[in-house]
């Protein structure tokens, strides 16, 4: 094989890769809205039971992943107590963001979950040994002021559909984004370093025992008291299958592309929230959000400008080109909120 023909076969299967991950990515970000607007659906009828929503999810993934493990007859390529901490911070960073639809909405979840972003490059340059131009680190900046802005907006809303307590919600999230770093960059190591099914299987065990601990201890009550309809079950089923999912393919893109596209990839799950909120629930948006929207959309770009620049962009990585494609979407759903803002505005003036 000649040095052309190689570099020609070498283009192909990185060109094959980014569009793998763009659409794994963006089918994640799917799952990710599916799981706030059925957590959303279930705080708006007064259902507050965080661990009981993750606990099916868990089972599902005991279940599948652990039959394929006993099937094999190998020992964990992992240290057994490594997964136990894995699945204790799992649970919780579910239990923290799923308990904060409780008090804030849903567009602040989506946004502030982007803190994931600056903690998975810290833990990444820390931990993997990952390397990170000093430029990036301004656009992290200009994203952590853009999340800033939306705890900002929350306390300014004067409307019902921000949630009961906005700066509580707004404070779960970020703790919860936090853990889901920590989290993801676990993974990150462990399925490149142990196996993917090993993984899930055990995350599913652990997290399992962790939820049925904290069940049985925070929400025996809250579980007597719901009204086990169609209304209350679909979302708990949607919100099942949707994170076994997520979960299944997550180890899929960690290995392919690393934690940073993961949760750069799911900055477009920002887009069908907000969408959700103004067309599905008709609820207003603060305009301070879409400030913070086009302050992360900047951050992003700045981010992303180096590597754009530096590489050719028939060769630019599968992660540089996530970072344009989540910047895009950014500024795409900002002008499409605020023409439609500019609308409702019109219409009522001439009501």
């Amino acid at each position: 094989m000649t040095m052309e023909s190689a570099v020609g076969c070498l283009k192909e299967f990185f060109k094959k890769r980014m569009v793998v991950g763009i659409l794994l990515g963006q089918f994640l970000s799917l799952l990710v809205t599916s799981t706030g607007f059925s957590s959303s659906e279930l705080a708006r009828r007064g259902v507050n039971a965080p661990t009981s929503q993750s606990f099916a999810n868990y089972v599902l993934l005991a279940l599948v992943y652990g039959s394929v493990v006993l099937y094999r007859r190998k020992p964990l390529k992992a240290r057994w107590y490594y997964y136990i901490l894995l699945g204790l911070v799992d649970v919780e960073a579910n239990y923290l963001v799923v308990k904060a639809y409780q008090y804030t909405s849903l567009t602040s979840v989506a946004l502030l979950d982007c803190w994931s972003i600056p903690c998975v490059i810290i833990l990444t340059w820390a931990f993997l040994k990952t390397k990170y131009k000093y430029k990036k680190f301004a656009g992290v900046i200009i994203c952590i002021a853009g999340l800033v802005m939306v705890v900002f907006s929350d306390v300014h809303a004067n409307d019902r559909s921000a949630g009961s307590s906005p700066l509580k919600g707004d404070l779960l999230v970020v703790a919860g984004s936090t853990l889901y770093a920590v989290s993801n960059v676990s993974e990150e190591f462990l399925v490149k370093n142990a196996d993917r099914v090993e993984l899930m299987a055990m995350l599913g065990l652990f997290g399992a025992i962790v939820s049925a601990c904290q069940v049985s201890i925070l929400e025996r009550d809250e579980l007597r008291s719901i009204n086990w309809n169609a209304g209350a079950v679909l979302p708990f089923v949607g919100f099942a299958v949707a994170m076994f999912l997520f979960y299944s393919l997550v180890p899929v893109l960690l290995k392919m592309n690393g934690s940073a596209m993961l949760n750069l990839s799911l900055l477009t799950s920002d887009m069908w929230t907000v969408l959700i909120r103004i067309f599905a629930y008709h609820q207003r948006v603060d305009w301070l959000y879409f400030v913070a929207f086009f302050a992360v959309a900047v951050g992003l770009f700045i981010y992303s400008w180096y590597v754009h620049f530096q590489l050719h962009f028939s060769q630019i990585s599968p992660f540089s080109s996530m970072l344009i494609n989540g910047m895009a979407w950014h500024g795409i759903l900002f002008i499409t909120c605020m023409n439609y803002v500019n609308r409702l505005k019109n219409k009522r003036t001439c009501d």
